[in-house]
């Protein structure tokens, strides 16, 4: 009779878990309505105040965690999901990393959204000094994705951790403060560049879209926004990794929409933005770009020279890649030949 009482328990306990994917999605849903009821009596061109900044930035935190928990759960805790897991031979840090960049296509998609929105709006006007509340307001809820990010990432570097150190199977919650501190400071210290990159990204960009834009308007910072759009393409590259189909013609088409994006959102808008500039003002480019302050300009070089030596490296990866699929398409034609 225990062993039957035991495996009783266990199937009460998945089901226990698997009920919380109900309540995520929930949560997550109402921090979506909050925040579109936080902004929906604002006229077009009034700012975002402190106090409902506040209430998108929790709103924010709890939707893009509660958004990264449910698909946990999903593969977790449900019958579909094991069945995933054990096909693709996935681990836990493999789980929780396709987690992760599932969350960051989703706020890749918000970004792009709010940058179109925002471009549409501001872009048709006064391109200076137009604004649209939109980019104020998801600046303060698209900060929250870059704290919950931090925490996501963690996730992801402990799993690895614990697989490497032979505690994959280990009950979460089962470190105590000391070693859970321990933890923290070796994931800072080995992931310190792209943890400062989401500080710097997430409160310097914050302040200057909020605060420290000087009273320009959002028709160059939509554009900002949708650098984002390569992301998804990114995320999808790293999940179709992870799950064995590198070499597969999906992996290579998502690979050249990927350099597509990458190329037209992170490159080309920014001589495109300059010469919306350039019009706007009624002088050439090189005029144009003359009359930029000196911190503009190196605001601008910070930008756009790390975007243009990715894209590079990207190329270099998709040229290996074609490579080894035209090199693997000929030698099965050629063995279904002989």
């Amino acid at each position: 009779m225990k062993p039957k009482i035991q495996v009783t328990d266990n199937v009460k306990k998945e089901q226990k878990k698997t009920a919380f994917v109900t309540t995520y999605l929930i949560l997550a849903g109402l921090s979506l309505l909050i925040s579109i009821l936080t902004v929906i009596d604002l006229d077009w061109e009034e700012h975002i105040s402190i106090r409902r900044g506040l209430l998108l930035f929790v709103s924010g935190l709890l939707f893009f965690t509660c958004l990264y928990l449910t698909i946990n759960t999903l593969f977790l805790h449900t019958t579909t999901g094991r069945k995933i897991v054990k096909r693709y031979k996935l681990e836990s840090s493999d789980i929780y990393d396709i987690s992760n960049k599932q969350v960051s296509a989703v706020q890749a998609l918000f970004c792009c959204l709010t940058g179109l929105t925002s471009i549409c709006y501001s872009c048709s006007r006064n391109i200076l000094k137009t604004s649209h509340y939109i980019s104020e307001a998801y600046g303060w809820f698209g900060a929250a994705y870059f704290a919950y990010d931090i925490w996501s990432m963690y996730e992801v570097y402990t799993a690895k951790r614990d697989l490497i150190g032979g505690r994959f199977n280990r009950a979460v919650g089962g470190d105590g403060w000391a070693e859970r501190a321990t933890k923290w400071a070796e994931y800072l210290v080995d992931n310190a560049v792209i943890v400062g990159h989401h500080v710097f990204i997430g409160g310097f960009g914050f302040l200057v879209i909020t605060s420290l834009r000087g009273g320009l308007g959002d028709c160059f910072f939509g554009f900002i926004y949708l650098m984002e759009a390569s992301t998804p393409f990114v995320s999808l590259r790293g999940i179709l990794s992870k799950i064995g189909l590198k070499n597969t013609p999906i992996y290579v088409i998502n690979g050249l929409m990927m350099l597509a994006a990458f190329f037209v959102c992170r490159i080309a808008m920014f001589p495109y933005v300059i010469h919306l500039y350039s019009k706007s003002i009624k002088v050439d480019f090189i005029s144009a770009l003359h009359t930029l302050p000196r911190g503009c300009l190196i605001s601008i070089a910070i930008l756009l020279l790390p975007q243009i030596y990715w894209f590079y490296l990207m190329l270099v990866g998709a040229t290996k890649v074609l490579k080894k699929s035209v090199s693997n398409n000929n030698n099965l034609r050629n063995f279904e030949h002989n």
